[in-house]
């Protein structure tokens, strides 16, 4: 899609889950090894302070009952680790069976976003095909209808691409169409809606814009060349817009703005410079 936010991209719901996973299973790790380490030297420390009365002969009470607790608490130490290692073992099985979920909630969030790009998106350009443009069209003219804000469309044809097709390919076609919708992408707001409508024509549905900011918007338009296998393409269209008057439908403004248009079209028969006109 060419309507990419810039700055850092988001985590998806699994890849969130998946950094929690590791960031856990790194402390976890850390702290059963650092237990397993303390109740080590513990022993240790206790063994090495019990050995010498355990290496003497004296059999008097105190000398058995201290040899006896020692090795008692050895015992617990040891059947601590044991149970420590156990737990450590439960929890990764868990922590394994949460990744395989997770890895099956990713795919299913691969396959969904496939599925929607399949349904909104033009798959040449990554603009917004008719149908998605057009919902997305009716919703932007009910909220301009409820609020009484600016609402602008701009109808764009591209001059001159069956003769690009015939003289150079359908190829030098397709990069012709997707260089003209990044170009597009680039000119207007990130508010602003850019569809390709089909074939060489391109619809602008572009919120709280007046008339006479259209023109900031074909300006960047302007000046258009693509190289294709050592040729240089001038990219040249014809456009016609028209704004919200009370009391229009969505077909009212399309058909102004795409009479507009054809205006432009005839009259430019396709000359280098773009032509507008304001409906």
């Amino acid at each position: 899609m060419l309507n990419l936010e810039r700055g850092t991209p988001k985590l998806t719901g699994s890849e969130q889950i998946r950094n929690n996973l590791r960031h856990i299973a790194r402390r976890q790790w850390w702290l059963w090894s650092s237990a397993v380490m303390v109740t080590l030297l513990l022993t240790l420390g206790i063994a090495s302070f019990a050995f010498p009365a355990l290496m003497t002969q004296a059999q008097d009470s105190s000398s058995f009952f201290l040899s006896q607790a020692v090795r008692g608490l050895v015992g617990l130490v040891l059947i601590f680790n044991v149970y420590t290692i156990y737990q450590q073992l439960q929890i990764q099985r868990i922590q394994n069976q949460l990744s395989d979920q997770v890895e099956a909630l990713g795919n299913m969030e691969a396959r969904t976003d496939a599925v929607y790009k399949i349904a909104v998106l033009d798959p040449l350009t990554g603009l917004y095909n008719r149908r998605s443009g057009e919902q997305r069209l009716a919703e932007e003219f009910s909220r301009s209808q409820r609020h009484g804000n600016p609402l602008t469309v701009l109808m764009l044809d591209l001059n001159g691409l069956k003769l690009i097709n015939d003289n150079f390919g359908h190829a030098a076609g397709d990069d012709v169409l997707k260089y003209f919708s990044e170009r597009l992408t680039k000119a207007i707001r990130g508010s602003d809606l850019a569809i390709r409508l089909g074939g060489d024509e391109f619809l602008l549905v572009l919120p709280e814009c007046k008339l006479e900011e259209v023109r900031h918007i074909l300006h960047r338009l302007s000046g258009m060349t693509l190289e294709f296998d050592g040729h240089f393409l001038a990219v040249t269209f014809s456009a016609g817009w028209t704004n919200y008057k009370a009391g229009d439908s969505p077909e009212e403004m399309l058909k102004r703005a795409d009479d507009a248009l054809y205006v432009n079209k005839r009259a430019s028969r396709e000359t280098i410079d773009f032509s507008i006109r304001a409906s």
